[in-house]
């Protein structure tokens, strides 16, 4: 699943202790395994194979430029949402004719950043963004290529509100009723080409089902409109694979592409995956130290040093994050990641940040042994969605990031300083 394992009793990243990195590199810090990031990539290549799809990382679960950086070099594409996001890959290195760019919010500047850039494809979320990008691409007297992200109208059991992208009442894509609509008025178009077809359903899905639906209606689709003359050689079916929180409840791989090949295979189209969180998620820990514990009615409570600032999906998603001491010692080391985990004199305990909102936690009515002030604990999976989404909140510096590879680290990101909290201010 990663390589983080403990050993004698503490927390290693492939070779390194993670004690050793936060002696130098203090805390909070995200700690990368390069060797997880590598494997995890590599596994999605492999099971999907047979349809040599072009494998675009999403750049929003994880992008720092180091780890854009090492999957550029396994091959990988590039998933982007925003021009920021495109000017990261473009510093990584990464080739513009693999960059996707998603969103349905492009601003003119975006966009004219992009078709500088000459990108491989737009997503296009909209019938007016389609025809603004028409406008923007003659003006630039470019030709580009869209897919047009439809709204396929499914569900997904397990997937959290907040990230359900596939159906009719969310902001995304069009309605798969007006796509093929679109496709007929965009052959007036002389500098957009819209020659493919988008799917996003959400993250994760914890099931291939729910791919098989979605690209057994974009293949329905595709054939409606091959039939009315129009050209489509794209079909690109988005992200959305689950990643291993417990250790247990996402399929593998193999598992999606067993489901979702043999509907492409045989299909004259080319195919565009763009998985995030099943590639990032377990290559990354936080590292926290705890500051304080302290009882308050019956609730117990370990304070620790990283907050919501630095890693949000606990309450805004509330979401499950396996924690444990990096150093338990011999007889307390984890058997699994499981949140029914439970070892001989553990309690229960919510584990929380020092920001001013009660909704500031990592953890809540969690089983953990006994820590103590100055104990290091570790927040796992967290390498999807976790420094990416952070924040200055409470004017509280952002963490530090570190890669490790094999039996050495270093300082990816270097810790924020207060003087970096008002250089943007005038």
């Amino acid at each position: 699943m990663d390589y983080f394992a403990y050993r004698q009793g503490h927390l290693y990243c492939e070779a390194v202790a993670v004690e050793d990195i936060v002696r130098e590199a203090g805390t909070p810090t995200y700690i990368y395994s390069r060797a997880t990031l590598t494997e995890h990539y590599r596994r999605i290549a492999a099971a999907f194979a047979a349809v040599n799809p072009l494998i675009c990382y999403s750049v929003k679960s994880c992008g720092n430029l180091a780890l854009l950086r090492v999957l550029r070099e396994l091959g990988s594409g590039f998933d982007v949402v925003s021009g920021g996001e495109l000017f990261r890959v473009l510093q990584a290195g990464g080739e513009p004719g693999k960059i996707v760019f998603a969103g349905v919010g492009k601003t003119d500047q975006e966009i004219n950043q992009a078709l500088a850039a000459d990108i491989g494809w737009f997503n296009i979320e909209s019938e007016e963004e389609f025809w603004n990008l028409e406008r923007l691409a003659a003006a630039q007297g470019r030709t580009v290529r869209g897919a047009l992200r439809i709204n396929p109208d499914i569900s997904s059991r397990g997937t959290h509100r907040k990230t359900l992208t596939g159906k009719k009442e969310t902001k995304f894509g069009v309605d798969i009723e007006r796509a093929a609509e679109l496709f007929e008025q965009a052959r007036g178009a002389s500098h957009a080409r819209l020659t493919g077809l988008h799917l996003h359903i959400g993250s994760p899905i914890l099931s291939p089902q729910p791919y098989v639906e979605a690209i057994g209606k974009a293949l329905a689709l595709i054939e409606k409109v091959r039939g009315g003359g129009v050209l489509v050689d794209t079909l690109d079916i988005g992200g959305g694979f689950a990643a291993f929180y417990e250790g247990h409840e996402a399929p593998r791989a193999v598992d999606y592409a067993a489901a979702i090949v043999p509907l492409l295979q045989e299909r004259s189209l080319r195919i565009i995956l763009e998985p995030g969180r099943s590639i990032s998620c377990n290559a990354g820990i936080l590292l926290t130290r705890v500051q304080y514990t302290k009882r308050g009615g019956r609730r117990k409570f370990v304070i620790v040093d990283a907050a919501m600032n630095d890693l949000i999906r606990p309450t805004l998603y509330e979401s499950y994050h396996f924690i444990w001491p990096a150093n338990p010692g011999p007889a307390r080391e984890p058997a699994n990641r499981l949140s029914t985990l439970r070892i001989s004199g553990d309690e229960q305990v919510d584990v929380v940040g020092p920001i001013c909102e009660s909704g500031d936690y990592l953890a809540r009515d969690r089983w953990l042994p006994a820590v103590k002030r100055g104990d290091l604990v570790a927040v796992f999976s967290a390498g999807a969605y976790g420094f990416t989404m952070s924040s200055q909140y409470n004017a509280r510096p952002r963490a530090a990031e570190v890669l490790v590879e094999g039996g050495q680290w270093r300082v990816i990101r270097r810790r924020e300083t207060y003087q970096d909290l008002i250089a943007g201010e005038v």
